[in-house]
């Protein structure tokens, strides 16, 4: 619950897919499969492969929901339901050893921002997630510098009224590793944290209230285990593309292919028919 009027049950966005669909029947299925109270279907456009709704599930359970068709998805856009202009909205892929996930943000007002993602490969349990200050992932996540702080506020929980802006408390991993979150935070603006990093922890972060000892780059929640640079997202209709240019790797099978570097090229020289 963030402190304020809005409830995070009731924010609704509307988000852009691409999904491989190939005929008029996969048109039907898609209609089928979001016919619910849940989602607010706004089109689907067979000729671009772009299916647009309204809801307010978080993105990746109206991704789940159309990939039960057996077509696959990809998420393109997004953008805020209760105005027109887009204010901002970010991404960051999170990687580790073990763990990897996709945390999204979305600027709804001037004062609030959206934050949901989903993340697996984690111990059951609680986890810290915090914004940094540096988008350096040299040393892995041990050179991301400490929580984002711009007022030099104490380290506190998600809700207090003072804390680090990069507090966003803990998120929590079921028995299956995976940990599924959406909030809404009013110390978060998209526009400040392009180019920094964020940053999931090896254990619970106590907010600020726990009396254990802190580091100033882990606070109590341990070393970084996962971590990402917060780039840029595209709003609504704002990305177009169906494979990328430098290497032909298509929206849908990025989920499948490392991000950059020599790990992608590897990855697609070795099984190029895999794609």
């Amino acid at each position: 619950q963030c402190p304020g009027t809005f409830r995070i049950m009731d924010v609704q966005t509307e988000m852009e897919f691409a999904v491989e669909m190939t005929c008029n029947g996969c048109v039907d299925s898609v209609k089928k499969v979001l016919n619910t109270d849940l989602v607010d279907l706004v089109s689907v456009d067979l000729d671009k492969q772009r299916v647009v709704v309204k809801s307010k599930l978080g993105f990746q359970q109206v991704q789940d929901m159309l990939e039960t068709t057996g077509k696959r998805a990809a998420f393109m856009g997004h953008g805020a339901s209760m105005q027109r202009q887009h204010l901002g909205a970010a991404v960051a892929e999170i990687s580790g050893r073990f763990v990897k996930g996709v945390v999204r943000l979305l600027q709804l007002d001037q004062n609030l921002c959206l934050i949901e993602g989903t993340v697996d490969g984690l111990s059951p349990g609680k986890h810290g997630l915090n914004i940094h200050e540096f988008g350096d992932l040299s040393d892995g996540c041990s050179s991301c510098g400490e929580h984002y702080n711009p007022y030099n506020y104490k380290h506190g929980g998600k809700n207090d009224a003072q804390r680090h802006v990069g507090d966003l408390g803990n998120i929590e991993a079921r028995s299956n590793g995976r940990a599924t979150f959406r909030f809404l935070d009013d110390k978060v603006k998209v526009w400040e944290i392009i180019g920094r990093s964020m940053v999931v922890h090896e254990g619970e972060d106590d907010e600020g209230k726990g009396g254990r000892e802190t580091s100033k780059i882990n606070g109590a929640s341990g070393p970084g285990i996962a971590c990402a640079i917060v780039a840029r997202s595209a709003g609504l209709f704002q990305n177009n593309k169906q494979t990328c240019a430098c290497d032909g790797v298509s929206v849908w099978d990025e989920r499948n292919v490392p991000l950059a570097g020599a790990e992608r090229m590897l990855y697609i020289r070795k099984d190029p028919n895999s794609l």
